[in-house]
């Protein structure tokens, strides 16, 4: 059974249609890309190198570990955040299917399979000795570190038969154990892993004429020898950055984000766990797709990987370009302890040390529209965010009152973030005097300040592209020898940037959708 080829290779056959996974194949390889962002979110993190304190706790997404070690101190509490550990991850999503009894359901489950990488030295006698790391001839350095090896299992189910009962099949992977002889006979690397066991159900209800409600569910049916044991050991039979693609023939899914009007009331009653569905695949209009991706990270339909990216373990254009940079500047010493630490560093420094100066280039943003975006209905998105996109709204002028006084863009004012809600960047800034920007109001009809710190030296930088502080009209007060509301002072406009719907306390200035 190759890495990619199928993790429960048991009981797979009973699930897989004639044409095996040719179509499904052909469906899903159009989301490829992202998947595999998915697959290797959080894997391995600048500098890329085993002594690295946030390469020592590892797999954050998608973690499904033995319910024992899990529930040891009680039930796991629903929700959609996949960094949460649990011991299943549930997908739920609507589907239109004209001929139901032609319509095949296609489900790929994949995720990672921890695998222990031990460089064991070679003593005379013969016999290995596990070490931290060993130094060949060759000048090479090995590291004992933890690796993962990618699983996937592709399941095809006729939908008139889920109709009729769920279908569960294994997606689990064996055990196994790997030995590579060193250079000069200086010893071996033995990679070992445990085995996973793991079953995926998927069942459909009839929800209206051709509307149909899918569950994808993944459990870990493993069970660890101590439920007290730590994480670490724990993880060893984990299935880490579990998620699901959902396709199939003859049938469509809806947008549970943005579903069609008719369908608002059945999307509310989808309930996925620890895991968020979306529409993926290429751009398109509309609110129906052929292909689902459930992630364990919260995603908008359609996501993309940014063209300028140039490979693997990187997210965006933006961030590319400051961690290739920091790439550039790693020490020799630094490189060759990430050359040691995994492959897929590597990759990277590889990558880096062969990028050509147009492909560097390229790396320091985009910007692909300026103008508002289509919906996916095919209209014009109001642009109720740009000034002078709502008659009613605009956040230059707007103001809001603060123990009587009119706060708006230009006012003065001294930050008091609240004890509680406030996170450690707000706290920083407690007594500091800032300047308004603006006052902004966000979808759920909240109210945010927008501010620049006046003895921040990038004040005036930081106005420029919009990137802001922001803070609740009751976590600030009006400062005495202010004139009130004045013009903002910025070398040049600020550009309009999409709404993001904030969480209870804004993260350093991200409220307004930074990149």
């Amino acid at each position: 059974m190759s890495d990619r080829a199928g993790v429960g290779g048991v009981g797979l056959a009973a699930v897989l249609d004639e044409d095996g996974v040719g179509t499904s194949r052909h469906v899903f390889e159009r989301v490829g890309a992202v998947a595999d962002a998915v697959l290797y979110e959080g894997y391995l993190l600048y500098p890329y190198r085993r002594s690295s304190p946030k390469n020592r706790v590892r797999w954050q997404f998608g973690v499904l570990l033995p319910r024992d070690w899990v529930e040891r101190d009680g039930p796991v509490v629903p929700g959609i955040a996949g960094s949460a550990d649990s011991w299943y991850q549930q997908t739920e999503c609507l589907l239109r299917a004209p001929r139901a009894d032609d319509a095949v359901v296609r489900v790929r489950v994949r995720c990672l399979q921890m695998q222990d990488k031990q460089v064991e030295a070679a003593d005379p006698d013969g016999r290995y000795r596990p070490v931290e790391s060993l130094r060949t001839a060759d000048g090479t350095t090995h590291l004992s570190f933890e690796e993962a090896v990618p699983r996937e299992t592709e399941l095809a189910m006729p939908l008139r038969e889920l109709l009729l009962g769920g279908r569960t099949a294994l997606v689990g992977a064996p055990a196994g154990t790997d030995a590579e002889e060193l250079p000069g006979g200086a010893g071996r690397t033995v990679r070992r892993r445990r085995e996973l066991r793991a079953v995926t159900t998927v069942e459909a209800e009839p929800l209206a004429p051709e509307l149909y409600r899918l569950r994808v569910r993944t459990e870990n049916t493993g069970a660890v020898t101590d439920p007290r044991a730590p994480r670490t050991q724990a993880l060893r039979q984990a299935l880490l950055a579990t998620h699901t693609l959902v396709g199939g023939d003859g049938l469509e899914f809806a947008s549970l984000i943005d579903p069609p009007e008719d369908l608002v009331p059945h999307a509310r009653g989808c309930r996925s766990a620890f895991t968020f569905p979306v529409l993926a695949g290429p751009p398109q209009q509309g609110r129906t797709g052929a292909v689902m991706l459930s992630a364990p990270i919260i995603l908008p339909d359609w996501p993309q990987v940014a063209p300028e990216s140039p490979g693997d373990l990187h997210d965006a254009a933006e961030i590319d370009e400051i961690l290739t940079l920091r790439t550039m500047l790693l020490t020799d010493e630094e490189k060759a302890e990430a050359r040691a630490t995994d492959p897929r560093a590597a990759e990277i420094l590889d990558r880096v040390d062969t990028m050509p100066r147009e492909v560097f280039a390229r790396l320091h943003g985009a910007i692909r529209s300026l103008a508002p975006a289509p919906s996916r209905s095919g209209t014009e998105r109001p642009a109720w965010w740009q000034e002078g996109g709502d008659a009613g709204l605009s956040p230059a002028t707007d103001t809001v009152l603060v123990d009587g006084v009119p706060v708006g863009g230009g006012s003065r004012v001294r930050l008091c973030p609240r004890v509680r809600g406030a996170d450690a960047q707000d706290m920083f800034l407690e007594g500091r005097t800032a300047q308004v920007a603006a006052v902004r109001h966000d979808v759920d009809g909240s109210v945010h300040l927008a501010v620049t710190v006046d003895d921040d030296p990038a004040a005036e930088l930081h106005g420029w592209y919009g990137r802001f502080h922001y803070f609740r009209p009751d976590e600030v007060q009006p400062i005495g020898d202010s004139d009130g509301p004045g013009p903002v002072h910025s070398p040049r406009p600020q550009s309009p940037r999409p709404p993001e719907r904030p969480a209870d306390r804004p993260e350093e200035g991200r409220f307004d959708g930074c990149p």
